[in-house]
């Protein structure tokens, strides 16, 4: 039976989806933003600032399954500029110190709310 997850820690649906569906020991989400979770507005900066708020609403939802970031198999970055990559990887790869997940990483002609990075993640306990 699939269960909603929902945190308050990260921001709130901007549309008709979940933060995140547990399905068994699999939690598949939904891709977050740059979204500030108390405010709803894009965290103000560049790629960095974005990226590093992505994670933080990553974890957030991560945590309301009782999951981190050693429980994810899977993720998809969404980039709307490939010359981001490299400071978008520098950042995402500090979560993933060892055993990261498979990934794939797309360019993309836009994204919600004029964000430069969104990223999706899939997860097992």
């Amino acid at each position: 039976m699939k269960k909603i997850v929902l945190s308050k820690n990260a921001p709130a649906p901007i549309g008709p989806y979940s933060q995140a569906i547990q399905l068994g020991d699999f939690l598949f989400c939904s891709g977050q933003i740059a979204l500030d979770p108390v405010s709803n507005q894009v965290v103000s900066g560049g790629v960095k600032e974005q990226t590093e708020q992505v994670m933080k609403n990553i974890e957030a939802v991560l945590k309301a399954a009782d999951m981190n970031f050693s429980n994810v198999v899977k993720t998809t970055i969404f980039l709307t500029s490939m010359n981001d990559f490299g400071t978008v990887n520098e950042i995402y790869g500090g979560y993933f110190p060892q055993n990261p997940p498979a990934r794939s990483t797309v360019a993309v002609a836009g994204l919600p709310k004029g964000v430069s990075v969104e990223i999706e993640v899939l997860a097992h306990r």
